[in-house]
């Protein structure tokens, strides 16, 4: 499916022993993430009763009493965007292009997290008692624009999962023999129950154990590459690869070696992953969801942290894991020997799996499956309770019950947290005996999530768009994008099929026509009918259930101002706006210097 695949000529059918029985799978799937649920229960039993922190309160369930710092805050931002693609999909376009994929794999995802922390803070400045993306865009756009941000964002929610799912589970499934379905309804389980108990809290707790996990386990791969005697040095890894490029040129690159950036089918993919990226991160009302629960300070330092640090996960382990397979995947420590790696083997994401077994043998694989499974597991109960918010603020609190109590909105959060997680076992299993893979989902996301991108950023920075404009344009922009994505394929390749639209131009060119046609869309009819929003009218709508917001001058004090009136927090909000505005300029700055760093000067 994806072009500019290795050239090797291999057995697609071919079969390769799983080093692991299916029990290590089952084990580390329901016996590890039950455990970890109930540590997560217990903690949170803790924090009621020493902290306070109760979870029967709608407050402290969706945001935490908007009270975490920036510790927990960078390390929730990692884990939310270090889904399983990020290990399995950079070792895979390292594996294609060679030392420039896990770069643009990188550098696709660190700028839009550092300019996260941008919008993070203008929301807060604007709409400090929000919970989700979308009350924002209820109270600027009325109920047409709302309807139209909740279905952008659920499509979003549910093909990011979908993406996570499909590699994660067959990776599992790869190693283990364990039942690729069995892995995909499985993985989320242990993850719906601590967030059904816990909440957004459990969250950022479980993303710091995920993290330190999977810090641990990179760095053993770093380590032990070069350990093993058919690769010693870097120097011989590099005199490898560059033998390598002379046996299989790798075509579009210079020379078909795997050592230059000068690669046509990676720039193809920088292309495409830094917009379907931005679309991921800004149309992901979980993103939104953690900015909210950060206390002010701590917005900032804790995107731009985790971004920053985001950024060598996928280049560094993409690089070590894809070069060490490109390395030995001739010898007989490779599952794979005598054969290369098979199309289908790259697509479904097993460069990574394989390589690590050749490495490190049976221990090798167990730690891709728990990587595998910290990974999968943390990013989608980053997604479960963006979906659960939505249902509970943004369709029960808003279309069924605007009374509701919160137990009410408990409630139908927790439906939401159960409902999403079938549902997305569900989907991605359907996609899967649609023989659509990782490979497949990585190029096309960004042609569904791309369309929000210029209109949310407008929403909360620009007050002269009008409603016509936000509502329209996403909409048009998504029927340019899709229809540029299956005519390009029908054009070029004669079919429209699961296997031509994940080629790389049709993708390349239906992600951009995605992204940039809303922004026509919208300063055009914006020129036609303008507007001039007053930001203080996100103010005038009381959207906490108790005011919880806490002052930049003083984080501990959260339960004093739970208890503050509407009158006295806004009264807070004034002293606080100066602070706020100073930590805007700084994340704009950020912004830029990590654009210019990744993109321009490298």
């Amino acid at each position: 499916m994806l072009p500019s695949r290795r050239n090797g000529v291999g057995d697609s059918g071919s079969f390769v022993e799983p080093p692991l029985p299916q029990a290590a799978g089952y084990v580390i799937v329901i016996v590890i993430g039950f455990l970890i649920a109930l540590i997560m229960m217990a903690i949170t039993r803790v924090l009621k009763k020493t902290a306070g922190e109760d979870n029967n309160k709608t407050e402290m369930f969706m945001t935490a009493n908007r009270t975490v710092g920036t510790g927990l805050t960078a390390s929730a931002v990692i884990s939310s965007w270090l889904w399983s693609t990020a290990m399995l999909g950079s070792t895979l376009v390292g594996y294609n292009f060679g030392v420039a994929g896990p770069f643009w794999f990188a550098a696709g995802c660190s700028p839009m997290i550092v300019f996260f922390s941008l919008l993070g803070i203008a929301c807060k400045l604007r709409v400090p008692e929000a919970h989700t993306l979308l009350e924002i865009v209820r109270i600027r756009y009325g109920t047409q624009g709302h309807v139209v941000w909740i279905v952008l964002c659920l499509i979003n929610n549910i093909i990011a999962v979908a993406n996570m799912l499909l590699g994660a589970s067959a990776a599992i499934s790869a190693l283990t023999g364990m039942h690729i379905i069995a892995a995909t309804f499985l993985l989320p389980v242990g993850v719906v129950l601590y967030t059904f108990v816990g909440g957004i809290k459990a969250t950022f707790l479980t993303d710091y154990f995920h993290t330190f996990v999977i810090t641990i386990l990179v760095c053993f791969f770093t380590i032990k590459v070069f350990l093993v005697p058919e690769i010693g040095t870097p120097q011989d890894m590099f005199d490898i690869i560059a033998k390598a490029g002379q046996i299989h040129p790798v075509d579009g690159n210079r020379d078909g070696s795997y050592l230059t950036m000068t690669s046509k089918g990676a720039l193809l993919f920088g292309i495409i992953h830094i917009l379907a990226n931005f679309g991921l991160v800004i149309m992901d009302t979980g993103f939104f969801a953690k900015a909210f629960s950060a206390a002010p300070h701590a917005v900032v330092p804790g995107y731009i942290v985790g971004g920053i640090a985001y950024f060598a996960i996928p280049w560094c382990l993409g690089t070590i894991m894809s070069f060490a397979a490109l390395s030995l995947e001739d010898t007989e420590r490779f599952p794979t020997f005598p054969r290369r790696l098979s199309p289908t083997e790259v697509s479904n994401g097993l460069v990574l799996p394989y390589a690590a077994v050749a490495i490190a043998g049976k221990g090798g694989a167990v730690a891709v499956v728990l990587i595998t499974f910290m990974a999968v597991t943390s990013t989608i109960s980053a997604q479960v309770i963006s979906v659960s918010s939505i249902i509970s603020f943004d369709i029960y609190r808003q279309y069924f019950n605007k009374a509701a109590k919160d137990s009410d909105a408990i409630r139908w959060t927790h439906i939401g947290v159960v409902a999403f997680g079938i549902f997305s076992a569900a989907f991605s299993t359907a996609l899967h005996y649609g023989n659509v893979d990782l490979g497949w989902t990585l190029y096309m996301l960004g042609v569904l999530t791309c369309p929000g991108i210029v209109p949310t950023v407008f929403t909360i920075l620009w007050k002269r768009q009008s409603k016509l404009a936000a509502i329209s344009s996403p909409i048009l922009g998504m029927a340019t994008g899709i229809g540029v994505w299956l005519g390009s394929a029908a054009a070029l390749y004669g079919e429209i099929s699961v296997a031509t639209t994940g080629q790389t131009l049709p993708c390349v060119y239906g992600t951009v026509a995605s992204a940039f046609s809303p922004a026509l869309y919208s300063v055009v009819v914006t020129v036609i009918r303008p507007d001039n929003f007053d930001w203080a009218s996100f103010r005038n709508e009381r959207l906490a259930f108790t005011a919880s917001s806490t002052s930049v001058a003083d984080v501990s004090e959260s339960d004093k101002n739970e208890k503050k009136t509407h009158d006295e927090y806004i009264q807070s909000y004034a002293a606080d706006k100066a602070k706020l505005k100073r930590w805007g300029t700084i994340a704009a700055v950020w912004s830029l210097a990590t654009f210019l760093g990744h993109w321009v000067l490298w």
